[in-house]
């Protein structure tokens, strides 16, 4: 049998504040949607706006994540793969796609604006382009001066 590819990419702007649970297990999970801006050609040859909406859920760590820095109206780039789910409730078939989230990038910087972007994925990675405090580099590090505050390690570089 011939396997899938199930991977879709989205930037939009969050439609509310995060809603971080946890399982009966103890496991967190996040949801939270999207809306996508579009525009097109209508039959009467003007451009037309339409906006479509997306739910997201980011399990563990990421999720974690997501709840904290997230908010509503904050754009996000969000990286996962789709789900479907049937079920029946008061005898009517009812039917979802979702995505779930395996990276987040946080768009707009801290304030929401324009400026820098933070990522996060489900595997622990973490990029956050926010100045911190400079390290002091110990004896045996290979230490290259950035353009900011923060020297970077070369052992950090994953290539």
């Amino acid at each position: 049998m011939a396997r899938s590819f199930n991977q879709v990419t989205l930037m939009g702007n969050l439609t509310r504040d995060p809603e971080l649970r946890q399982t009966p297990n103890g496991q967190n999970v996040c949801s939270f949607s999207l809306a996508l801006n579009r525009s097109y050609k209508g039959g009467d040859g003007e451009w037309k706006e339409a906006t479509d909406f997306v739910n997201c859920i980011a399990w563990g760590p990421l999720g974690e994540r997501v709840a904290q820095y997230l908010t509503k109206g904050r754009p996000a780039l969000v990286s996962g793969r789709l789900q479907s789910s049937n079920w029946e409730q008061d005898g009517q078939k009812r039917s979802k796609l979702e995505v779930i989230a395996q990276d987040v990038t946080f768009l707009g910087g801290a304030g929401g604006g324009e400026g820098g972007a933070s990522r996060t994925s489900s595997g622990g990675d973490e990029f956050d382009q926010t100045p911190k405090p400079s390290k002091t580099a110990k004896k045996d590090d290979v230490v290259i001066e950035d353009i900011g505050d923060e020297p970077i390690n070369l052992d950090d570089i994953p290539f």
